[in-house]
């Protein structure tokens, strides 16, 4: 059984650390909080932290999670949603990839890149991805600005390059996503992904 967000933030310091979840002391009350490992590489102990929450009842446990911001905690809200994701596996996506690549994985049906996720299979990818592309549909807008990001984000490598290409051909970018995403291949150019895409694209 999942709750609804009982505690939807908590303020308070880090006493405590370790490899997976991190304690916040608040009003004399230590709080156990479960969080990814990228939002812990950020967190350093005796640092005060505003830290949004879910609250996870089962039977037998209640477990807190932990994100740094409130996208990160809806877009773990959404994987939850999917059948066959539990807190676990909605964490291992959010500790191998930030809020924005997962974004763009899904709306790129990118399987590639979420099958990074620990313990994830294909199946459950292509299923999580069926569910949530039509859900996390972003406007244009958005869709530019979680795209730049990653383009700052990461090296501006031959991959990023042949997208911007296809989209200044006039596809949308999200065509342009996943055709790049079907075809690259680290050690291809750019000018054969391009090709490689524009066939894939052709056909359709």
């Amino acid at each position: 059984m999942i709750s609804q967000i009982m505690i939807s933030y908590i303020k308070g310091k880090i006493t405590y650390k370790s490899e997976s979840f991190i304690i916040v002391e608040c009003h004399d009350i230590g709080y156990k909080i479960i969080v990814s490992t990228l939002t812990l590489s950020k967190l350093h102990e005796s640092e005060d932290i505003i830290i949004h929450t879910f609250m996870n009842v089962k039977e037998d446990n209640i477990s807190l999670f932990g994100f740094l911001t409130q996208q990160e905690q809806q877009l773990f809200h959404k994987l939850l949603s999917v059948s066959g994701i539990g807190p676990k596996g909605a964490m291992a996506f959010l500790s191998e990839m930030t809020p924005d690549e997962i974004i763009l994985a899904i709306l790129s049906e990118d399987v590639k890149t979420l099958s990074k996720a620990p313990g994830i299979g294909k199946k459950t990818v292509q299923r999580l991805i069926l569910e949530l592309k039509d859900k996390i549909k972003i406007d244009e807008m958005a869709e530019q600005q979680v795209f730049e990001n990653q383009i700052q984000q990461k090296q501006y490598n031959e991959k990023w390059e042949a997208i911007e290409g296809l989209i200044s051909l006039g596809y949308s970018r999200s065509e342009a996503m996943r055709a790049v995403n079907d075809c690259y291949k680290e050690g291809l150019s750019v000018e054969e992904i391009l090709k490689l895409s524009l066939k894939k694209l052709i056909k359709f």
